[in-house]
């Protein structure tokens, strides 16, 4: 089988999932629309939830998988996509938080994640001619991560274990284990934590 054939038969899933750019015109881009109309309905069930119990119930049906009963989601909480969120166990997000998930964003067990947090996974090309091309990165949050209050962690980001990030941080690039990081651009200030 060519490579050509290979490509033709994985979805658009997939291709994202692999960190392939997708256009407007992919053929695929109407399964892609179809599950982000899903996601809307039950995000608004999400966000009407009473109780974090229901919550985690919404969100598992949001990302296609059990959400552990450790893991705690206050709302409102948003996604416009839903599927490639991963959450550990003893995970908390606070009020108010947005996840751009087309990249992928894993969240590794006992992260703790402050109010109106953004975690952005995907991106567009610089050429305004291309722009409305997805290039999706995915985000990734080890054990014991600490996002502060209104961080925004950008695509392809790896936050390492332990690690802090202060609030109102803008994180374009990995930050190391055992590290505080602040600012815009966000710095290391402190390691060895």
């Amino acid at each position: 089988m060519d490579m050509h054939n290979q490509l033709k038969e994985k979805d658009i899933f997939d291709r994202m999932r692999a960190g392939e750019p997708i256009r407007k015109d992919d053929p695929g881009y109407n399964q892609f629309q179809q599950a982000v109309a899903s996601t809307i309905r039950l995000s608004v069930a999400l966000n009407a939830s009473t109780d974090v119990d229901q919550v985690r119930e919404r969100l598992s049906e949001i990302t296609g998988m059990a959400i552990d009963g450790s893991t705690t989601v206050f709302p409102p909480f948003y996604t416009n996509f839903g599927r490639f969120i991963t959450l550990g166990k003893n995970v908390f997000i606070n009020h108010a938080c947005s996840f751009l998930d087309m990249g992928g964003i894993t969240i590794e067990d006992n992260v703790m994640i402050g109010p109106r947090v953004n975690l952005t996974s995907e991106t567009h090309p610089l050429d305004p001619n291309a722009r409305e091309t997805v290039i999706p990165k995915p985000i990734v949050i080890r054990r014991n991560a600490w996002i502060g209050a209104a961080a925004t962690i950008l695509p392809g980001v790896t936050i390492g274990e332990n690690a802090i990030v202060a609030a109102g941080a803008v994180v374009s690039r990995d930050v190391p284990a055992n590290a505080v990081v602040a600012g815009i651009p966000a710095k290391v200030i402190k390691t060895n934590l």
